[in-house]
């Protein structure tokens, strides 16, 4: 098992070198990742508008954040999850323009704070989480895209096949997992969720596949299809549709609200074999 590891961890960092290595191998192949589906228990009205980049349920808000200079928001809706489905308020409690020059995109709540990364401007943003309003800026080298938070570190994408752990006060890197499946690196990772039970979520950019993985490992334990929304969305709206992007579970249940850039809809699911 030692020799294994060491022989993953050299290639793991070799592969963090070279760019282009998303088709790489990583790993020796483990046990193929179980095969789910998205069983749509509930629609909601959403924003055709948003440019959707991040998703969050803390406390009794729905967090979003939307991308693209000039356009780029963060807004809480209040959201009821007592009942089944949740029930989500049509009109934003809190709302924030970013500046004209920032593209938006993936947010996580830490504590009292709301983390807001920029795509490619250099720097994440940390909010008041009761008014949003911008406290301070920390430089990030490389892109942002998707963002979550585990019980000690946040965990954040930048559309390669790694994830990298940061600290949740100082936004300090603290380490970092390539993400593999069959044995080769998975690339394109985009808006994250870290669920209750440990694993990570992710979207994976230009698909409609979601993926379950293993955060200590980088292993993917699930690749989920949900390529039947696309089939639940209003017709009169399908030019404007743009890549799936958005998850966040509803806190204590095996359920989450799922959507996509420019969607009219916001699904609220499980994931069932």
């Amino acid at each position: 098992m030692r020799r294994l590891f060491l022989s993953a961890t050299l290639v793991l960092t070799a592969c963090a070198a070279v760019a282009g290595c998303a088709d790489r191998q990583v790993a020796e192949p483990g046990e193929p990742p179980e095969q789910l589906r998205v069983e749509v228990l509930a629609t909601h009205p959403h924003d055709p508008g948003a440019f959707t980049q991040g998703l969050e349920v803390d406390g009794g808000d729905l967090l979003e954040s939307t991308g693209l200079e000039g356009q780029s928001w963060l807004s809480a809706r209040p959201l009821d999850t007592s009942t089944v489905p949740a029930v989500i308020a049509p009109d934003d409690r809190t709302r924030v323009e970013l500046d004209a020059d920032l593209f938006g995109e993936g947010i996580t709540v830490a504590g009292d704070t709301v983390w807001q990364l920029t795509w490619q401007d250099g720097v994440a943003l940390a909010r008041d989480r009761d008014t949003l309003g911008e406290r301070r800026r920390v430089g990030v080298d490389g892109e942002g895209w998707g963002l979550c938070a585990r019980s000690d570190d946040l965990v954040m994408s930048d559309g390669s096949s790694e994830l990298t752990f940061r600290d949740p006060v100082t936004f300090a890197e603290r380490g970092r997992v390539t993400v593999h499946r069959d044995g080769r690196a998975v690339s394109q990772l985009n808006e994250l969720e870290c669920a209750e039970d440990g694993t990570v979520y992710a979207n994976v950019w230009k698909t409609d596949e979601i993926l379950r993985i293993d955060p200590a490992t980088g292993r993917v334990e699930a690749q989920i299809d949900a390529a039947a929304l696309r089939d639940e969305l209003p017709t009169e709206d399908a030019g404007a549709v743009d890549v799936l992007n958005g998850i966040a579970q509803i806190p204590g249940t095996d359920r989450f609200l799922v959507t996509g850039k420019y969607w009219p809809a916001l699904f609220e699911v499980r994931f069932v074999p």
